[in-house]
């Protein structure tokens, strides 16, 4: 096994945001590759977010964006489980991040289960109708899917890419931020405004 040296320690730390021991494990495991490390710990995340995800979030922050053309604006109400960690730096710079994103994006719901039956329905007839009806009924299902999965993406903020780190979602983002501040985090409500 190579020598882990502190430079990679530190390195992968900055780029994941996990504690010292966490990080030199995730690189002994990963025999010192730093794309399999990072790999490690964003499995262990969604696990740690997974095993936190019902507990209750009723502290948090509302936390607002206008952009510097005063056109376009945001508000996000960012819950937590604890005040302590609503006061953190990590959490309202998540908070902010977040606004920034609706902001840049528009976004209208938090994820696709907040999306109206009826838009869905309207967006999946326009979707067949420009889904070639020659190809096979499996097919135009996958392409119905995948175009429903792209509209989501568009309109709902976990589903986008992040406008900082586009390698990631905001899901995956999330994800990262539950595994550094050992919370369950939840986004409860976003709005966008534009003149």
């Amino acid at each position: 096994m190579p020598k882990i040296s502190t430079e990679q320690i530190q390195t992968l730390r900055q780029s994941t945001g996990v504690g010292l021991m966490d990080a030199k494990k995730a690189l002994e495991e990963a025999e010192g590759d730093l794309v399999k490390a990072q790999e490690l710990l964003r499995k262990r995340g969604e696990k740690v977010t997974a095993s936190k995800a019902n507990r209750v979030t009723e502290q948090g922050i509302v936390e607002s964006y206008i952009h510097a053309n005063q056109k376009v604006g945001s508000v996000v109400v960012l819950l937590c489980e604890t005040d302590f960690v609503a006061r953190t730096p990590e959490f309202q710079e998540l908070a902010h991040e977040l606004a920034i994103q609706v902001a840049a994006t528009g976004a209208c719901y938090v994820s696709p289960d907040e999306v109206p039956a009826e838009i869905v329905e309207k967006e999946k007839e326009v979707i067949r109708a420009q889904v070639d009806s020659s190809k096979k009924p499996a097919i135009q299902e996958s392409i119905i899917k995948g175009k429903l999965d792209k509209f989501f993406a568009e309109i709902c903020l976990l589903k986008q890419q992040y406008v900082k780190d586009d390698s990631m979602t905001i899901e995956e983002m999330m994800t990262s931020r539950v595994t550094k501040l050992g919370e369950n985090i939840r986004i409860k409500e976003i709005g966008y405004f534009a003149i």
